[in-house]
């Protein structure tokens, strides 16, 4: 089912919210503890994404009304990337990655950078993104992944 992506809004923060915390209890278990995922779900309360929506761009992604993803861009760094179990796998998460990607070129950013959880390196290894390095938050692994949006002076040339 095809999705409807905009800029979230302060009224969107507890769905949201939810669609974060049932991703994370439902996706990320397979590869995190439940101490570490219980640790990251504190971060996006209905509060704290309400306190995100004011300070970076954060896109929600809809169907049939209901949020199913967000996704958001801080600079040029992409955070926040969820869509919820049962929209999983129907191109929400592609198009989510596409607006922030839209976005960031309009703002003349030339190169994204995110945190990947283990559970999502092949997501995003498939829009080409590449591993930088890894990195550890307590027992929390996550992998630092880039990917550069406008050709450099170097490819142009090509």
């Amino acid at each position: 089912m095809a999705c409807h992506i905009r800029l979230a809004t302060v009224d969107d923060a507890a769905e949201i919210s939810r669609v974060v915390v049932s991703a994370l209890h439902e996706s990320n278990a397979r590869d995190y503890a439940p101490e570490t995922i219980a640790r990251v779900a504190r971060s996006f309360t209905s509060d704290r994404v309400a306190a995100s929506i004011a300070e970076r761009q954060v896109f929600v992604a809809l169907e049939r009304g209901r949020p199913v993803g967000t996704a958001s861009r801080d600079g040029a760094v992409v955070r926040a990337v969820f869509v919820a179990p049962d929209a999983q796998r129907g191109g929400t998460g592609r198009a989510l990655m596409a607006a922030v990607e839209r976005a960031a070129e309009e703002a003349g950013v030339a190169a994204l950078t995110l945190q990947s959880s283990l559970t999502a390196v092949g997501f995003y290894d498939r829009l080409g993104y590449r591993a930088v390095r890894e990195t550890l938050h307590g027992e929390e692994r996550t992998i630092v992944m880039a990917k550069r949006l406008v050709p450099g002076e170097a490819d142009r040339r090509s």
